[in-house]
């Protein structure tokens, strides 16, 4: 028994060792060749800094031809409206920060890639073809933080370091956070132009027809 239960030991520690060896960590600043062998449908995680950057931002960058107050070049964004609790007269403290739906970033997306050089884009939900063609031609991903963890993400913010265009009000507001394995994040659209919100959605609807082929008919007579 004293033999198993150091092989017990044993195991678990191979394990771990290999769960640290295969999960996948970006940290800031990513080049183009970090992004290089990550395909869509994988999970990774990101440490250093993420900027909460919504639809007014956006808007203002590629429709007004403003820049961002601050760099992001290498950097990452998250499509987000936090809760921030004011701590003194200049700390913040991240509350609650659950992403937003992407799509509505959609027709500013590939715009905004060009002109900032993020890298890495986090939000809830699928991206379009100027999505996929921004993230292919300027090398960036885009990943999808899991829904209805909100107060968990924020508890990956170690540091709210900055705030940018405030007078936009708090979900608005450029927050530059610094996190830690932040994640997971599940790859959607790779630096390739792959997309697997796209790609899933032929394979379902495949499923769906010959789904469809066998039931109407046994089901035909219902009015």
């Amino acid at each position: 028994s004293h033999r198993l239960g150091r092989r017990a030991k044993l195991c678990r520690k191979i394990a771990q060792r290999v769960r640290a060896m295969s999960k996948k960590i970006l940290t800031t600043p990513i080049k183009a060749e970090d992004l290089a062998d990550i395909k869509i449908g994988d999970v990774i995680y990101l440490s250093g800094h993420i900027v909460t950057c919504r639809d007014v931002p956006h808007r203002r960058v590629v429709q007004e031809g403003r820049e961002l107050p601050l760099d992001i070049r290498g950097g990452a964004i998250l499509h987000a409206g936090p809760i921030i609790r004011k701590i003194g007269e200049k700390s913040f403290e991240m509350v609650s920060v659950g992403p937003t739906t992407s799509m509505r970033m959609e027709k500013f997306e590939r715009e905004f890639i060009a002109k900032t050089g993020v890298r890495l884009i986090v939000g809830k939900g699928g991206m379009g073809e100027g999505t996929m063609s921004g993230c292919k031609e300027f090398g960036a991903i885009h990943c999808v933080f899991p829904a209805g963890c909100a107060v968990v993400a924020a508890t990956q913010v170690e540091e709210i370091e900055s705030a940018g265009w405030t007078e936009l009000g708090m979900p608005e507001t450029l927050w530059k956070c610094r996190v830690k394995e932040f994640g997971p994040l599940i790859v959607s659209i790779d630096a390739h132009g792959n997309n697997l919100f796209e790609q899933n959605k032929i394979k379902f609807n495949e499923k769906k027809d010959a789904a469809l082929a066998e039931i109407l008919p046994q089901v035909g007579f219902i009015k």
